[in-house]
């Protein structure tokens, strides 16, 4: 038996040897002579060579179209079983071409994105729906970009602020018609106050010295945030190149209660369109416990607090602070409202501004140019009267319930406890 199988293979070898490798020949031709059809959605597009001053609406920084194409290849069965769209990319020269052509792409305009398949000699046709490019215009301005307020939660003992500046220039280059899309509408920038530790921020107020200043503690921007998404011109986010950015900041104060260590005046304010029923004839605020009257001026007797802003601040505006209540009829409000006003705002922020441009002992401030450190100031001054609120020495914010009994109005300290005298009389019934 065991010489009868090798006799098998010994005797006329040679021709069996010739057999097999013309059958070997014969599967490798047949099998790379298989051609078939496969269609890749989704394969990038790069435009190089695109003239100088024009340029091709939805082009990317790196040459490439938002538009994606679908291709559908004719070539060898097993280079198109193994490719995919993201193994190739479509290159269109755009030399000597007018300002719209249709684009004709053949073998020649595809580029292998995996060196490990070859596709110059592996396709032999390619079918395309018909492909439109279309120069345009390249302009170069300056779009502004807002700063909004931040979203997230400030770290525990701090309070947020404000982000300023406010507005901030980018340069772009692209087609005109983006641009002026670009330049009308609203580009928004938006931090996380939760990307912000406490520690960070303690780091800061360990290292500031003046003594004025050392409530406000600004967290300067790290360049990596100073970036913007703007699909119409880059796929990638794109730097704010305006100089000031070098001086975006978020700034926080720390949550202390300061004590205002002033009276605070309340008074009447009555509405022109009921001032034949409701004026200061006939309605004045009546005296109380908590509202005392000092020869016609009402004050509040309680010791009140502020949060949220400085020292300095509160020393400024102390006494020019007022709360201000709303006269309207019974029928249309039973609580007054009542606003807290500061008497004279445009000379109390010139003196604060002033104080601390003078405080030469503040580095920030210091290093900034005069125009920007006042307007810096400013803003901040303004910051603190629109987020101004009073609070009680436990920490609670101190409201007010003001209503009308009788021809007097009565103002007194807001209370669960408390109901309103036709509050009452409503339940009664």
């Amino acid at each position: 038996m065991k010489t009868q199988f090798l006799q098998f293979f010994v005797s006329n070898w040679q021709r069996k040897a010739v057999s097999l490798l013309l059958a070997v020949i014969i599967w490798l031709v047949v099998n790379h002579s298989l051609t078939s059809t496969k269609t890749l959605s989704n394969v990038a597009v790069r435009v190089i060579n695109i003239p100088s001053g024009k340029t091709i609406e939805g082009i990317q920084a790196s040459g490439k179209l938002n538009k994606k194409l679908s291709l559908s290849l004719v070539g060898n069965s097993n280079l198109l079983e193994d490719l995919n769209s993201t193994d190739i990319e479509v290159v269109i020269d755009a030399s000597n071409k007018s300002d719209e052509w249709i684009a004709t792409i053949t073998k020649k305009n595809l580029v292998s994105l995996n060196p490990e398949l070859d596709i110059s000699k592996g396709i032999s046709r390619v079918y395309h729906p018909n492909f439109i490019i279309r120069l345009t215009k390249l302009v170069t301005e300056k779009i502004p970009i807002f700063l909004t307020q931040p979203i997230g939660e400030a770290p525990r003992e701090y309070q947020f602020l404000d982000v300023w500046p406010y507005k901030l220039y980018l340069t772009v280059s692209g087609p005109e018609e983006v641009i002026k899309r670009l330049k009308l509408k609203e580009q928004k920038l938006t931090f996380n106050l939760n990307d912000i530790s406490k520690a960070q921020l303690d780091a800061i107020a360990s290292n500031q010295s003046s003594e004025q200043s050392s409530e406000v503690i600004s967290f300067f921007v790290p360049d990596q945030w100073k970036q913007i998404n703007i699909p119409l011109l880059s796929d990638a986010p794109i730097e704010i190149d305006d100089p000031l950015a070098k001086s975006l900041r978020i700034d926080f104060v720390h949550c202390n209660l300061l004590p205002i260590n002033a009276p605070i005046l309340v008074d009447m304010f009555y509405p022109q369109e009921f001032a034949t029923t409701l004026n200061p004839l006939k309605y004045q605020i009546q005296p109380s416990s908590l509202v005392k009257n000092d020869n016609g001026v009402f004050f509040i007797n309680t010791p009140l607090y502020a949060k949220g802003a400085d020292r300095l601040f509160i020393q400024i505006v102390k006494d020019m602070i007022q709360v201000l209540v709303i006269a309207s009829p019974p029928s249309l409000r039973k609580s007054l409202d009542y606003s807290i006003q500061f008497v004279n705002p445009r000379q109390l922020e010139d003196t604060y501004v002033r104080t601390l441009v003078s405080d030469v002992s503040d580095e920030d401030l210091r290093q900034m140019k005069p125009h920007l450190r006042e307007e810096y100031l400013r803003n901040r001054f303004r910051s603190y009267m629109n987020r101004f609120q009073l609070f009680t020495a436990e920490d609670t914010k101190f409201e007010l319930n003001a209503y009308f009994e009788g021809h007097n109005v009565v103002v007194e300290e807001k209370s669960s406890n408390i109901a309103l005298p036709h509050q009452s009389a409503e339940k009664k019934q």
